[in-house]
């Protein structure tokens, strides 16, 4: 599998699977009914670096983007976001993006990263753990899960 940064015309190969998995309003505190357009602009947003997995015929299966988490004096934390597409669960692409998008991070002089709201029945909870990020604190009963009700977020960190 090929990591490496998007470029404009990824888009509308990222699109389905960011809709999908935003739509079903399990994994991400973003408005599920959120458009096309507000989601290229929060995912492609300059400010970020996004990278996409393709996977041996070429497809764009995932992609994640780092970006500063707070400004100022503080701007050397990273905050990220991760999606893959749920058709390709389970074979390791999101392990590939993360260890790659972790190394990157540190390459471009991050001291760490924070996870700002973690939805603590996300399998990707033992991914992050598996990763060295640890659960700083969990909002209790911050986000309103379609099938498990009111669940925690946490807030997971790691140093680079």
């Amino acid at each position: 599998m090929l990591i490496r940064e998007a470029t404009a015309g990824d888009w509308p190969h990222i699109w389905p699977f960011w809709h999908r998995i935003v739509a079903a309003g399990e994994t991400y505190a973003w408005d599920p009914d959120t458009s096309e357009e507000d989601a290229r602009a929060l995912w492609m947003n300059p400010a970020k670096r996004v990278y996409v997995t393709e996977d041996d015929t070429g497809a764009v299966v995932a992609s994640a983007y780092v970006t500063p988490n707070y400004g100022g004096p503080a701007a050397r934390i990273a905050n990220a976001g991760f999606m893959v597409d749920p058709d390709r669960a389970g074979r390791g692409t999101g392990r590939a993006l993360a260890e790659h998008v972790l190394a990157a991070a540190r390459a471009d002089g991050y001291r760490g990263m924070v996870f700002n709201a973690v939805v603590e029945t996300n399998p990707a909870v033992r991914l992050w753990t598996s990763l060295g990020f640890t659960i700083l604190g969990t909002v209790p009963d911050a986000f309103d899960h379609p099938r498990h009700g009111r669940v925690g977020l946490h807030v997971m960190y790691r140093a680079l």
